[in-house]
């Protein structure tokens, strides 16, 4: 018997050569929209990042199920149109449903690289939710783009408050993709107040 061939194979990742600096974004993306993109090219201007890769989960844990994963994906596709954005659904490859093991996952995958996860102001503030949030922050850094209207909500929310010690100033983002977790970055910029969650109200059952 060949064992070569008896060994289940590894889910194919987007090319993540070692010192690639790899921005994060997660979520349902249901359905994706100018605010995804907008955070996203936000990013990857002040970061310094080198790619952009939108993980589109197979269900959010914290919200109803999502419509069908490759009509997200083919979406997001639709939508990004970048060079340096990477739509994926390695989640549903791996089957994992949270963060946290989404992200051990890519930490053990891809040695020497530069992770970073890429949030809105708005999932910031639920963000000491999901599980293992803690455990989220020791893993990799956290840039968070603040919205319209949010700045308030975002430095008192619970997470800004646990990682006070280790927030970044904003002038070092250029920098943030090395920093040693736990570290906690917040960029203010202009971004579209748009979100999933109305989309889908706006357009009904």
């Amino acid at each position: 018997m060949n064992n070569a061939r008896s060994r289940p194979l590894l889910p194919r990742l987007p090319p993540h050569p070692p010192g690639l600096r790899i921005g994060l974004l997660g979520g349902s993306f249901d359905p994706p929209h100018a605010g995804h993109l907008a955070i996203s090219r936000i990013a990857l201007r002040r970061l310094r990042l080198d790619r952009l890769w939108w993980l589109v989960t197979p269900g959010n844990p914290l919200k109803e199920g999502p419509a069908a994963l490759d009509a997200r994906i083919d979406a997001c596709r639709a939508l990004a149109k970048h060079p340096r954005i990477v739509v994926t659904g390695v989640e549903a490859q791996i089957r994992t449903r949270f963060t946290y093991d989404t992200l051990r996952h890519l930490r053990r995958r891809c040695p020497g690289v530069q992770f970073v996860w890429i949030m809105g102001a708005d999932n910031l503030l639920s963000f000491h939710r999901w599980r293992h949030w803690r455990d989220i922050a020791d893993l990799v850094p956290i840039a968070v783009i603040d919205r319209p209207g949010a700045t308030l909500k975002t430095e008192s929310a619970r997470t800004a408050q646990a990682l006070r010690k280790a927030r970044w100033p904003e002038g070092d983002a250029a920098i943030f993709a090395q920093a040693r977790p736990p570290a906690l970055l917040i960029l203010h910029a202009r971004r579209s107040a748009l979100s999933s969650t109305a989309l889908r109200a706006s357009r009904g059952p």
